[in-house]
């Protein structure tokens, strides 16, 4: 085993300690990345450390960092779009205290321009939890 791991963080060559923490906690502690939030860890039931990996959805508090080495994460701060997402959740209130809102843009970002229809969204939001409704599912 490596004692470190290097991966690509929003464009950009990183690599950390490969001490067995998982993603959200190598993002948070070493990278300084605070969008991705620490909800549930580390049950990864309530979507707020939501990343891509290569593209695709994660729960970075269940994911293991070792697991990203030589992959691709990203985080909302480089996700295309994002500020768009975040202006249409202002524009329908959609958003509270926006703990949850990064991990919520990253998953719906994802979301193919074609697949962006409201049952397609309905299904990506209920992988997440809002605090501000009681912990109910976004749907």
């Amino acid at each position: 085993m490596s004692d470190h791991i290097s991966f690509r963080l929003d464009g950009s060559e990183v690599s950390v300690r490969n001490d067995g923490r998982s993603l959200l906690e190598v993002l948070r502690e070493d990278l300084g990345i605070r969008s991705a939030k620490d909800g549930c860890s580390p049950q990864g039931q309530c979507g707020c450390c939501t990343v891509w990996v290569d593209e695709k959805p994660r729960v970075a508090c269940v994911t293991p960092a070792a697991r990203v080495a030589g992959r691709s994460v990203t985080t909302v701060e480089a996700v295309p779009d994002a500020d768009r997402w975040a202006e249409a959740f202002c524009a329908a209130g959609a958003s509270q205290c926006g703990f949850c809102t990064p991990g919520i843009i990253v998953r719906l970002a994802a979301l193919r321009p074609e697949q962006r229809n409201v049952a397609a969204v309905d299904r990506a939001l209920r992988a997440h939890l809002c605090r501000c409704t009681g912990w109910q599912t976004m749907h």
